[in-house]
């Protein structure tokens, strides 16, 4: 199903509801990559894979919703080694920029109040926000 119309505006009501309350470049970078995806290899998993590639390369998920990355590229190892037309699947990170400094990691945990984020390594870090991400994105379904 189409995420932009005719005119280039976003169907905000269908997109994903983390994306609901990002910024509405995050929304139409999802949008115009899904509806190019799907053009492409048709609806469903691998056109929302995709879309969610295209964001992970200028967007981080914090919390509940998509904030801008300093500097744009890939954000988790799938996004590096080729993403979802690939046969061979790598672990995502959930929108959390995993090849950011860790003093950024550090930052985003202190933002979602993650504890013991000061004695964490890179990948408990990641981790952490991505436990805590879900956690705020369940919350705001409520």
């Amino acid at each position: 199903m189409p995420k932009v119309t005719s005119r280039g505006n976003v169907k905000k009501d269908e997109l994903p509801a983390t994306l609901r309350r990002s910024p509405a470049k995050a929304q139409r970078t999802f949008a115009k990559a899904h509806d190019s995806a799907a053009e492409q290899y048709g609806e469903g998993r691998r056109a929302t894979q995709t879309a969610y590639g295209a964001l992970k390369h200028s967007f981080e998920k914090v919390g509940d919703h998509w904030e801008p990355k300093a500097g744009h590229g890939p954000s988790d190892e799938q996004s590096e080694k080729g993403g979802a037309g690939k046969q061979k699947q790598y672990p995502s990170a959930e929108g959390v920029d995993a090849n950011a400094s860790k003093r950024h990691l550090q930052e985003v945990a202190k933002t979602l109040e993650v504890r013991g984020r000061s004695t964490m390594s890179r990948d408990e870090l990641v981790e952490a926000i991505q436990k805590a991400n879900r956690r705020e994105s369940a919350a705001a379904r409520r």
